[in-house]
């Protein structure tokens, strides 16, 4: 194919559903605190499944960014890779991981699965109904985004800071607001 991705970074999850969101989070606020080179494309994928079929048969190499079922207190770092990868997406993710197995499944049977796969993430403490991550995963969440970038360094697609963080752009708004 011609219109190859050479890497593709999804994040995914429910912004509604407290911690299973911090996919989606992590992936804008890559895209908000990062400037990614050619070649690498960033789609907030939240819970749209197989509709990303197309993105995925592209895909050389493909990172998902999720919450991961997993051994270790709320906001432990997982990487998976690999053989690990099918397993994960079918008994230990989320409840919208349905989706992302139909995916990856989808990729596998028309022969187009990426040549890696890689899952970054964060244990969830709550998928309950809730519009906030938990204080576990919240803190969790600038790790987690360098541990995207590193991936990507990885790679040989390597970001650029944009300057200011998010949480530093905030912090200087909120005392240029004080008169400080």
């Amino acid at each position: 194919m011609s219109d190859r991705i050479p890497m593709l970074v999804l994040g995914l999850g429910n912004l509604l559903c407290a911690d299973d969101g911090v996919g989606v989070v992590a992936l804008h606020r890559l895209r908000d605190d990062w400037h990614l080179p050619d070649g690498v494309v960033a789609v907030d994928g939240g819970t749209l499944g197989l509709a990303l079929l197309p993105l995925v048969e592209r895909a050389e190499r493909v990172i998902l960014i999720d919450a991961v079922r997993a051994d270790g207190p709320p906001g432990t770092p997982v990487r998976l890779t690999g053989d690990d990868v099918a397993p994960a997406v079918r008994d230990r993710l989320s409840p919208h991981q349905v989706g992302v197995a139909d995916l990856l499944g989808g990729a596998a049977l028309l022969d187009r699965y990426p040549t890696e796969v890689v899952i970054v993430g964060v244990v969830p403490a709550s998928v309950d109904l809730a519009f906030e991550r938990t204080p576990a995963v919240a803190a969790a969440l600038p790790a987690l985004v360098a541990r995207v970038v590193a991936e990507l360094a990885a790679h040989g697609f390597a970001p650029v800071a944009r300057g200011p963080t998010r949480a530093e752009r905030s912090r200087d708004d909120a005392a240029r607001a004080l008169g400080l």
